[in-house]
């Protein structure tokens, strides 16, 4: 398998793609996992006298109609010259807010259930290392209940679980999201996870790139002990097969990786840049906190920070936001919600609340200061206003307070908090993840022949970001869920099943 030569993986992999989207178009009828979370199922739907945010950073459109003909947005215009087509199914949403589908870029189909009982009383985690939950039932509903019709994995532990959880979602047989599906970590030598595979060179990196993209995955990413000589080879060998690669790095710097020719950046530099480490060692992830500490008096207007923004955009790299995830190690932050502890397991409700606990207490060594965060933010704004391309995603991960969905909706709170407008804020969570995906033709924006990726939200994000949270229907391919059965379906679970 491994010898077969690139050419023809390339095109394995695109009849693999076309395949997917076939089946996902042709999704016509619901297994019995799916129809019980159906609100709205006819051929033609109009949606009428809603506030429309159409994801392309265009103002606010009000009392507008939006046709859904056979899956497709048919017409996006005022309701008052929208006329609803014969045998329409009609839907008056006088008060709500439709936005496109959420395009998550960062949404695992994994979780860290138990981080604060794997964590010794030193901080330390034992051998082997971390180790993380899958979510293959409770992960595709929450993100679909959260107004995610679209994600990239961004990293697997379990491969052949997210392979089998996309094709049962593309062919009707449960709730979820479209996956576009990330390949196992290419992880270099001392990783402290336990169920990542170490990298023993260039050529076992180029191998797993194949052997994957054989398998059907769509994209790669690096992690933080790579060497520069396996991100080379992954890279490139990626680039033959016409995917691409992002990176959570620290071994490597970020001018070291653009100069490898990577596509996409995890989390932002703040939280994984190494270049600015006075005594950065080559292919070595420094220690501990050496890298926050290196960005603690850097301004993000500073010569330096801005030649970075510049060598982003001039190579076309974009980066992706995941400031829930941090936002978990700052002290008081984020806000207690019911919804939230009420779909985790209890294991993992009381992982989480110890986590918090010790992140709260008076003199806590593994609390991040808040000051980190608005820097993150600070940088994030500023690479967006240069033009490079932000992208958007929670990272289910860290100290367990993120889920699935609720995660990816407080991702665009954090980004209003952070200076973007709401709409641009909600352009970065749609546009810009289908434009790096190369699907801006599909999904992404409301407009005449996309697909019908729709979140109907109660009340004006506009007005309130926080009224993001109050999805009520979920469109996907022209297919209303309701949002409220699928997050009492998995009520109590998340982190066990």
């Amino acid at each position: 398998m491994f010898s077969k030569p690139a050419v023809w993986l390339s095109v394995f992999t695109l009849l693999v793609s076309l395949w997917a989207e076939v089946g996902r178009a042709s999704a016509q009828t619901p297994g019995p996992e799916v129809t019980p979370f159906i609100a709205i199922n006819e051929p033609v739907v109009v949606l009428q006298h809603v506030r429309v945010i159409d994801g392309t950073g265009a103002p606010v459109r009000d009392d507008q109609s939006v046709v859904i003909t056979n899956g497709r947005i048919t017409a996006v215009g005022p309701a008052a010259s929208t006329p609803a087509p014969a045998g329409a199914r009609t839907l008056i949403y006088v008060g709500y807010t439709v936005i496109p589908g959420l395009v998550g870029m960062h949404d695992h189909l994994f979780y860290t259930a138990s981080i604060s009982v794997q964590r010794g009383a030193d901080g330390r985690i034992g051998e082997p290392g971390l180790i993380v939950n899958e979510v293959p039932y409770t992960g595709p509903r929450l993100y679909l209940a959260g107004g995610v019709t679209t994600l990239r994995t961004t990293g697997s532990v379990e491969p052949y679980t997210d392979l089998k959880v996309k094709r049962r979602i593309d062919a009707g047989l449960m709730p979820g999201p479209g996956i576009e599906a990330t390949a196992p970590y290419l992880e270099g030598n001392g990783t402290f996870a336990a169920q990542l595979h170490e990298l023993d060179g260039p050529d076992d990196a180029r191998r797993l790139v194949d052997y994957w993209t054989a398998e059907g995955m769509t994209s790669f990413k690096a992690y933080m002990n790579i060497t520069r000589d396996e991100l080379v080879a992954a890279t490139s060998q990626a680039h033959k097969h016409h995917l691409k690669l992002t990176g959570h790095l620290c071994s490597v710097t970020w001018p070291e990786a653009i100069a490898a020719g990577i596509d996409d950046f995890e989390h932002g530099p703040v939280f994984t840049d190494t270049e600015l480490i006075a005594d950065k060692r080559p292919d070595v992830c420094p220690p501990g906190k050496a890298q926050l500490e290196s960005w603690q008096n850097v301004e993000i207007e500073s010569p330096r920070v801005r030649a970075l923004i510049a060598n982003l955009v001039a190579h076309h790299v974009a980066v992706t936001s995941t400031l829930p995830v941090f936002e978990l190690s700052v002290m008081g932050r984020p806000p207690i919600q019911a919804r939230v502890l009420d779909a985790m397991s209890p294991g993992a409700r009381e992982s989480y609340l110890t986590s918090r606990a010790a992140v709260s207490s008076v003199g806590s060594t593994v609390a991040l200061p808040e000051a980190t965060l608005r820097k993150e933010m600070q940088f994030e704004l500023a690479f967006a206003k240069a033009g490079g391309l932000l992208l958007a995603g929670p990272d289910p991960t860290g100290l367990g307070g993120v889920l699935p969905g609720f995660g990816d909706q407080r991702e665009i709170e954090l980004l209003v908090e952070a200076g973007f407008t709401p709409v641009e804020a909600i352009q970065v969570a749609t546009q810009n993840g289908s434009h790096f995906l190369g699907r801006e033709d599909q999904i992404g924006t409301l407009s005449p022949g996309k697909r019908a990726d729709i979140v109907v939200i109660k009340g004006d994000p506009v007005k309130s970001i926080a009224e993001i949270e109050n999805v009520e229907i979920v469109f996907k391919d022209g297919v209303g869920y309701d949002s409220r059965k699928l997050i009492e379906s998995v009520r109590g679970q998340v982190g066990i099943r």
